[in-house]
């Protein structure tokens, strides 16, 4: 009889054997041009049922991430396949298995952020985005974690997400700055309905908030009218909503921008003709809410604008 020493050595043979078939096959079908083939490869090695071929695969993964995440996205690129929530799955496993700190990662995270709009320039599919910012959260990176959630549907998620962050890493009298930049955001973004989840979300869900409004926190009151603001429309509610909620809108100089930038997306405001802002603060601005105007679809066209940043 085998020993289970010598049978675990046996299955490892056998499971190098395999990441080199699998290495040796993907790296020939891209240097030869046969993306399609490629593509079916990879795909069905992520559907393989056989348990042999993928641990193969995924210690394959393990020691070469980088480089076989970027031979599988190539493959995508190059056989101008239709972009399936299954493909996006895939990269956002591939990403997991990547070293968090590598350079390689945040190449391929820009390269499949864009091909999963069909190399448009729009900011990437709010379903990769989601399943980034799960990955990211898992690994206690909540600022990456909160810009990808930004860009997804998924306003629930993101709460939950806050209330860990806020949790770990927030002091107990920032815990309605944490909801409240988010909502903000979002706004800016369009993104009316995922900003009204993520703070009834994030106020049901968090320890040391009230469940129900009125909240012990003035800003929390102030966006909770806001949200109801937005969907009514009239400008001289807003307004003076603003103006009473100074005190608390003055703890973060960003308030006032994001609000200036709501006010002419919900309620009619013109343009300022000349930005108070400027430099680092400016450029945050403008990649997060975007430049263009007339977006009349919520959350998705007002992604159509900006680039991928990180958010403080």
């Amino acid at each position: 009889m085998m020993s289970e020493q010598e049978a675990l050595k046996c299955s490892n043979a056998r499971n190098r054997g395999g990441t080199q078939r699998v290495e040796g096959k993907l790296r020939a079908s891209v240097e030869k041009g046969d993306y399609y083939e490629a593509h079916q490869m990879y795909r069905t090695l992520f559907f393989s049922h056989d348990a042999g071929a993928f641990i193969a695969f995924r210690m394959f993964l393990w020691h070469c991430a980088a480089d076989l995440s970027m031979l599988v996205l190539e493959s995508l690129e190059k056989s101008e396949a239709k972009v399936e929530d299954e493909d996006l799955e895939h990269l956002a496993k591939l990403f997991s298995l990547m070293d968090p700190n590598s350079p390689e990662r945040v190449a391929f995270v820009s390269r499949a952020l864009k091909w999963s709009t069909g190399g448009s320039g729009k900011l990437g599919a709010p379903k990769l985005h989601q399943l980034l910012a799960v990955t990211l959260w898992k690994e206690q990176n909540y600022s990456e974690s909160r810009y990808h959630f930004l860009h997804s549907s998924d306003g629930e998620g993101c709460a939950q997400m806050l209330v860990e962050y806020s949790a770990q890493r927030g002091f107990r009298s920032e815990v309605d700055m944490f909801v409240a930049q988010a909502v903000l955001q979002f706004l800016c973004l369009k993104n009316k309905n995922s900003a009204s989840v993520v703070f009834s979300t994030y106020t049901q869900k968090h320890p040391s908030i009230e469940k129900d409004p009125p909240f012990v926190q003035p800003l929390l009151n102030f966006i909770w009218f806001l949200l109801l603001a937005v969907d009514g429309g009239k400008l001289t509610v807003f307004t003076v909503l603003c103006e009473q909620y100074q005190p608390s809108l003055k703890r973060d100089p960003m308030y006032n921008e994001y609000l200036d930038r709501i006010g002419q997306l919900f309620f009619g405001v013109p343009p300022k003709q000349s930005s108070s802002y400027g430099g680092l603060l400016g450029n945050l601005l403008n990649s997060l809410m975007g430049s263009g105007e007339g977006e009349d679809e919520e959350g998705e066209e007002a992604q159509e604008h900006g680039s991928p940043i990180e958010l403080d």
